[in-house]
């Protein structure tokens, strides 16, 4: 019998009202990243984005005042991309430097892991008034790994508000 834990994944769809280019722009461009980095009340300050297979991008999510104001870095790592349709990438705690930190190493609770797979894929709805194939976009972003509830719910919820200030940028 294998000793090893369950293994939860945090699936979230999202559908926006742009067309798939802008959506994937959110992913490529710093600009838009710092608009939507990280849940409501925490902002972005830091988003150096080298979006090809292969390169990693560093980001920062800064915690409002009254929880701490601190600066949490993290890297993605490109191991796929397909335009407009796939973003695979290996998510990891880092230092500012981009330096890989393990969750443990940031005082996280347990079932967060450690390189973290997420899958990023994009459906082009089109528009239904005018029959185009432009204007609206389904995105589905899966982490792969969480090995607890409480680690999978806290990382949804997170997630949930990214993508809730994503739309927002989008508008």
């Amino acid at each position: 019998m294998s000793s090893e834990p369950k293994k939860y994944d945090v699936v979230v769809t999202r559908v926006f009202d742009a067309p798939v280019e802008q959506v994937w722009r959110a992913w490529t461009d710093p600009e838009y990243v710092r608009q939507w980095w990280g849940p409501q009340g925490f902002t972005c300050p830091v988003a150096r984005m080298d979006f090809r297979e292969g390169g990693t991008s560093l980001v920062c999510m800064r915690a409002p005042q009254e929880y701490g104001g601190q600066d949490t870095y993290s890297t993605w790592t490109y191991t796929k991309i397909v335009p407009h349709e796939r973003i695979e990438y290996v998510f990891n705690f880092s230092d500012k430097d981009g330096h890989k930190l393990t969750p443990a190493q940031m005082g996280l609770e347990a079932g967060i892991p450690e390189d973290g797979r997420h899958v990023i894929t994009f459906k082009n709805l089109g528009d239904p008034s005018t029959r185009l194939r432009t204007g609206r976009t389904e995105m589905t972003m899966t982490e792969h790994g969480y090995t607890t509830d409480q680690a999978h719910d806290i990382s949804k919820a997170g997630l949930e508000q990214c993508l809730d200030k994503m739309a927002e940028s989008l508008k």
